[in-house]
């Protein structure tokens, strides 16, 4: 009697454990977007600091960077850097990037004109990305329209240039206003590159 007793007790509780077992918890891992930034560059005489100093804070801050250009290999900077060219202008594309900075340097003068970096600078200020130029590189932005009625700024030597297309020169180093970020030269590479930082964050 006893044996039956306990062997029916032995049932009930695993019969019990059974219902009651917990169901396994789905446990929701958290994607974390890592936000990319494309800087393009001149392939000769792209200023050395404008491009290495926004950098470093940008690979600091854990923003993923890839370096553009009008041909892929070895870019050579003003003062003997030289760089890597991940992928040419006409392979970049806008919506995969949450900046696009464009590099001074005497060099800079090749996107001046040039239909795809206008189109490039139209297309990051219609998707509402971070849109960015340091140096004579701010012209790039104007001659593509997307300064017209914007506060920027430039190196003196291009002042009346970007003037001509509409901009509101301010004289200040770096000058943001909205989404667009501009600097004067050199000198301002290291708040350039945290202004851009910061309105990153702001908008992550």
């Amino acid at each position: 009697m006893n044996k039956k007793i306990l062997i029916l007790l032995f049932i009930s509780t695993v019969l019990i454990s059974a219902n009651i077992k917990e169901k396994p918890k789905v446990i929701k891992k958290e994607v974390r977007k890592t936000m990319k930034i494309a800087m393009i560059v001149a392939k000769n005489n792209f200023r050395d600091e404008e491009y290495l100093h926004p950098k470093e804070i940008f690979v600091k801050s854990g923003f993923e960077v890839e370096t553009f250009s009008s041909s892929t290999g070895i870019a050579k900077g003003m003062l003997g850097a030289t760089i890597k060219v991940d992928k040419k202008i006409d392979e970049l594309k806008v919506e995969n990037y949450d900046a696009i900075v464009f590099v001074g340097g005497t060099g800079s003068t090749e996107y001046w004109d040039n239909e795809l970096a206008h189109k490039i600078a139209n297309e990051a200020v219609k998707q509402n990305k971070v849109l960015a130029a340091i140096c004579i590189a701010p012209v790039t932005l104007a001659k593509a329209g997307v300064l017209k009625g914007k506060k920027a700024t430039v190196f003196s030597s291009e002042i009346e240039q970007i003037k001509s297309y509409g901009a509101n020169y301010t004289g200040k180093n770096v000058e943001v206003d909205g989404k667009i970020v501009t600097a004067s030269g050199p000198h301002a590479a290291k708040e350039f590159g945290e202004k851009i930082k910061e309105l990153l964050l702001k908008n992550k």
